[in-house]
């Protein structure tokens, strides 16, 4: 499980993770030679959408969101987590008091990404670790936080420490186990049946953790830069997005013990920022610092071609978001855009305006079916530099 590892001095370490946190943000030239998907044939029926609340409960730019039954999750840049029932956010009243017990605060720097597992959370962090929680709820719909683990554990790092294969060199005169993250933890994921959790890390590494005793389980060398994006897909394909401009396609074949790569999807020209696959597993869709969302297809032999582009954001894709047949996207240029695939072209649905800053993360989910007036809704909930987490209802109909 050992894999060479080569890092500066910690100032430049530091420095390096600032410098990557930014990059993101910046645009590079789309991508000419990829046809575009966004023609629209004809016309469609008009997709009404509004924003219901914006909540200004966090201090510092928001990083992550998750839901999680029935309640949202937000973690930000200044160490925070909270939670909050999702039918209470309306009113906003979840939000007003920033120091209520629904709050928790852990680590140094963001907090990158969120992943629930019933009654279980995992976040990710800027300090290199990644934390897991158990969630109590009562029934005044309060959240306790309770700190189960900081992975790497206590004693897979001790148990690692006294076996000198498990030594790898991260700087010059230093070496570390391989179990360790050492650089910011970008995004996490569970595997289809919860038994796995994955993490890929600025340190270019993807990692595996077993979710009941939190084992790292491997550690694998990915990329020649750092790690920003992760998407699984429900047959075991694992797709990792970086600042090389490479998405990897990574699986443990039947049979063997570690993960290893099948394919390399090259067609970005600039760092990969954000992956989302459809629910089939089908399409992958990959969003980079070129303000082009390419869209990936598998061929019968099972392999991802890329079929074209979705173009229309002004600035670098930051994230992605997929509920059904619709695609969200979150830009640089402080808009989130949603999209609809209709035969072999996407449509922009709606143009979400309204957030003073590039837009961090999203997460989607399906409302309700309303057949007064045949149209399906949706809530959306955007994350952003201005520290805002904004609640759209989007209303599509039905074709």
């Amino acid at each position: 499980m050992p894999y060479d590892q080569t890092y500066t001095s910690k100032d430049e370490s530091q420095s390096h993770s600032l410098q990557q946190e930014s990059t993101t943000l910046y645009s590079h030239p789309s991508l000419p030679s990829i046809p575009s998907l966004t023609s629209q044939p004809y016309h469609l029926p008009t997709t009404h959408h509004y924003c219901i609340a914006t909540l200004k409960s966090h201090n510092a730019y928001i990083s992550s969101l998750a839901l999680g039954g029935k309640f949202l999750y937000s973690g930000s840049s200044d160490r925070e987590i909270r939670a909050c029932e999702r039918n209470s956010l309306i009113s906003e009243l979840c939000y007003e008091d920033p120091t209520d017990q629904n709050t928790v605060i852990a680590g140094k720097g963001a907090v990158k990404s969120l992943v629930v597992l019933r009654d279980k959370m995992f976040s990710a962090h800027q300090d290199h670790k990644i934390r897991a929680w158990k969630i109590n709820n009562d029934e005044t719909h309060h959240h306790k936080f309770m700190h189960l683990a900081t992975l790497p554990t206590l004693g897979d790092r001790a148990l690692k420490l006294l076996m000198p294969k498990s030594q790898v060199q991260i700087r010059r005169h230093k070496k570390s186990t391989w179990v360790h993250h050492v650089d910011t933890v970008s995004a996490l994921a569970l595997s289809i049946d919860e038994s796995l959790l994955y993490s890929v890390s600025w340190d270019r590494t993807l990692k595996i953790w077993r979710t009941t005793d939190f084992k790292c389980l491997e550690s694998v060398r990915a990329h020649d830069d750092a790690i920003n994006a992760m998407a699984l897909s429900y047959d075991g394909h694992v797709y990792t997005g970086s600042a090389d401009k490479k998405i990897k396609v990574w699986r443990k074949r039947l049979g063997e013990k570690k993960h290893s790569l099948i394919a390399t999807l090259e067609k970005h020209n600039s760092g990969v920022n954000a992956l989302a696959l459809s629910t089939d597993g089908s399409v992958l869709y990959s969003g980079a610092r070129d303000r082009s969302i390419l869209v990936w297809e598998k061929d019968d032999e099972g392999n991802m071609l890329v079929v074209g582009a979705l173009r229309g954001h002004a600035k670098s894709i930051l994230c992605l978001a997929v509920v059904s047949d619709l695609v969200s996207s979150g830009s640089a240029d402080k808009t989130v855009r949603i999209w609809r695939r209709v035969d072999n072209c996407y449509s922009c649905l709606a143009i979400l305006e309204g957030h003073q800053g590039p837009i961090k993360c999203l997460t989607m989910v399906g409302d309700r079916y309303n057949p007064s007036d045949s149209t399906s809704s949706y809530q959306l909930y955007s994350g952003s530099l201005d520290c805002d987490i904004k609640i759209w209802q989007i209303f599509v109909p039905l074709l």
